[in-house]
């Protein structure tokens, strides 16, 4: 899939794009991916005028892989910066707490991630006014007047319900607010925020963006040089960083993103179809479903509709008992790597779910035996 440069010329697609993002110019007998740099601090004779002084400032490492993200987010765009974290939660927590003060007030979805409770919490303390709506119908657009700064989660986590990004940038800068997007779901293979009228493009790289649940990390990517060098200020000054091992381990993984994320989503269509064509009315939700509410939305602003598929069954006995009898399938939280997984979502709390909601993230493996397994637990658990 390739985009038009401004000229009107072919640019590079997205799976080229993603196997060459970050790359610094080849050095004769240099690798293309130069290792992990692991230094607290570096060489600084005189005036510390160069780009890497000390470890919790900045990284080689950590650059190329914020050049190889934003690259990814505002593919051909000058003038987008990104910055890697420690976590999801990090960067999400880094843009909050950067651009609001004491008297602000900020609009969060009430249907996001179970983790924004506890910054709700959080903001509060700080004498900072929340307000919550859902995700679906763009009901934020109900509480937007005089807020600061508009939280968006499309898809919503773990509901996966959509709105309208364009629509809702375009009402929060005319009435003052900024707005960032956890693009977390989608990855930016799956829709651009920016493009799409945001301010920031947040996203948790511990999910499909990196792809193989075996490392944490946070990034956000933003076109305002003022409000990002706010974010900087607050990464420094809470030291939220990427250990170097773990910068490398994500950028040599975006080399694989655009295989992953299209054979992941072609499985999650393939299973959301077939557990909708069960004979039991399974609620099930999918952003790719021609019948699900999110899809005009959703076909409207996502290239890719992600590997998340979610479902209820009856009881949480029944639940556990499909889990449990699932062979393919592990049973495990968080979502996007390339084994697949599912969870009774409701076992954490915090998320607005029937206690026999399933949230599956599906992997890579062949989408006929990720169907018969699933097909084969939901009979034998129906007993």
């Amino acid at each position: 899939m390739s985009d038009p440069d401004p000229q009107g010329l072919p640019s590079d697609g997205d799976g080229t794009r993603a196997v060459r993002a970050g790359l610094p110019e080849p050095v004769k007998y240099e690798p293309t991916l130069p290792g992990p740099v692991f230094a607290a601090h570096f060489h600084l004779p005189g005036e510390p005028t160069g780009p890497y002084t000390y470890g919790r400032d900045e990284n080689p490492t950590w650059t190329l892989l914020e050049r190889a993200v934003g690259e990814l987010e505002a593919p051909g765009e000058d003038g987008v910066e990104t910055l890697v974290f420690a976590s999801g939660m990090a960067a999400i927590s880094s843009v909050l707490f950067s651009q609001l003060r004491s008297g602000d007030a900020v609009v969060l979805p009430g249907d996001g991630y179970q983790a924004l409770p506890l910054v709700r919490a959080q903001l509060e303390a700080y004498g900072i006014e929340v307000r919550t709506a859902p995700t679906g119908g763009d009901a934020q657009l109900d509480v937007l007047d005089g807020a600061k700064l508009l939280w968006i989660e499309t898809p919503s986590n773990p509901g996966l319900d959509v709105c309208d990004i364009r629509r809702l940038a375009s009402e929060a800068h005319a009435r003052g607010a900024l707005v960032a997007v956890d693009n977390t779901l989608a990855t930016p293979l799956g829709q651009r925020p920016l493009e799409l009228g945001a301010d920031f493009s947040v996203a948790s790289g511990t999910k499909q963006l990196t792809g193989h649940g075996d490392l944490l990390l946070g990034y956000v990517t933003g076109r305002d040089a003022e409000a990002m060098s706010a974010v900087q200020r607050w990464r420094k000054i809470v030291g939220a960083i990427p250990g170097p091992m773990e910068a490398w381990l994500a950028h040599r993984s975006l080399a694989t993103l655009h295989l992953r994320v299209e054979r992941q989503s072609a499985n999650a269509l393939a299973v959301a179809e077939a557990l909708r064509d069960r004979p039991e009315d399974l609620g099930v939700r999918y952003p790719g479903l021609p019948a699900d509410p999110s899809y005009a939305i959703a076909s409207r602003q996502m290239r890719r509709f992600g590997c998340v598929v979610s479902f209820t069954l009856p009881t949480r006995a029944r639940a556990d008992r499909f889990l449990d009898t699932l062979r393919l399938v592990d049973d495990a939280t968080s979502f996007g790597g390339v084994r697949s997984t599912a969870e009774r979502r409701g076992r954490w709390g915090g998320d607005a779910v029937p206690e026999g909601f399933i949230r599956m993230s599906v992997g890579a493996e062949d989408p006929e035996d990720l169907v018969a397994d699933l097909q084969r637990a939901l009979d034998e658990s129906a007993g």
